[in-house]
């Protein structure tokens, strides 16, 4: 009798848990990054360079057109992490930090956040840098050399090429977003995981 009292206590118990406890996401931050970018093919289907003013924070070019920091930038808004502001918060208090390419005197949170060697510069601040050889995930963030000496970022897809067996990337080098087996394309200059 006493066993039988136990074992429902115990059942009724576990019953409750059960019922009172919600659904845990599987998702990790790298795989919202990975679909988030991916969400742009299609959507982003042009290259534009062009200097913009935009809103603060959370602003966008149109969503039509962008560049390949743009991808970055709008992946990370799914994660609820506004890189133009963090970006330029960051700048603001450590300028000085900051690659000084453009002949600025201050930041500029139209522009700041759209330059590869700056999101390249955060992230490293952040801790977020990881080996160049190192194993890439969803989510990662790749920066390039490109012939030339132009940089290059882009997001490293969920995807594996079932031809090379690397990790899919989507970026905008000039077409709009795209999904492409471009990981070893080019000199590869920073790995960063969030």
């Amino acid at each position: 009798m006493v066993r039988s009292s136990i074992r429902s206590s115990v059942l009724a118990a576990l019953l409750f848990i059960a019922s009172d406890a919600q659904p845990q996401s599987l998702e990790t931050p790298g795989l919202t990054l990975a679909r988030a970018a991916a969400a742009q093919i299609g959507v982003t289907v042009r290259y534009d360079p062009a200097y913009v003013k935009l809103s603060y924070p959370g602003g966008d070019v149109p969503a039509d057109r962008g560049v390949c920091t743009d991808v970055v930038v709008r992946a990370f808004r799914k994660l609820g992490f506004d890189l133009q502001k963090e970006v330029h918060e960051d700048m603001r208090r450590n300028f000085r930090s900051y690659p000084q390419n453009w002949g600025l005197r201050s930041p500029d949170r139209n522009i700041d956040h759209r330059r590869v060697p700056n999101l390249m510069t955060f992230f490293e601040r952040k801790g977020r840098k990881l080996a160049t050889g190192a194993t890439v995930m969803p989510g990662d963030v790749i920066a390039w050399r490109l012939p030339g000496g132009l940089l290059h970022i882009g997001v490293a897809s969920e995807k594996i090429s079932r031809i090379s067996g690397r990790r899919l990337m989507i970026h905008n080098i000039g077409q709009g977003a795209r999904e492409e087996d471009i990981l070893e394309e080019f000199e590869r200059i920073g790995h960063y995981r969030w």
